[in-house]
């Protein structure tokens, strides 16, 4: 593989991880408006959103996306409605691809 492929490449890898970091933190905010569940985590979520969108850094919507991770784990051991296996593994998914 040449070096202009490889690079192409991992350009296309990398929009698509950073395009799906951006839905998921997204609907996962949507989730905790819609269950009102930790103000201060949707205030932190959705100003780390616009900071990404605004510079494509994403450290800060990555502690976010812990940080609501592990809210739904607790809240789906609670029970509560609305928390679907398939939030949390789309959250543990935009995690191991950024390790990846």
């Amino acid at each position: 593989m040449t070096k202009a492929a490889a690079k192409s490449s991992e350009g296309k890898t990398r929009t698509k991880a950073t395009l799906s970091l951006e839905q998921v933190s997204d609907e996962a905010l949507q989730k905790l408006r819609a269950l009102g569940l930790d103000e201060q985590l949707q205030r932190d979520l959705e100003w780390c959103l616009g900071s990404y969108r605004n510079d494509s850094n994403p450290v800060g919507l990555y502690g976010c996306v812990e940080r609501t991770l592990t809210l739904f784990k607790e809240e789906r051991e609670k029970k509560t409605r609305g928390i679907t296996a398939k939030a949390v593994n789309d959250l543990e998914k935009v995690l191991r691809d950024r390790d990846a």
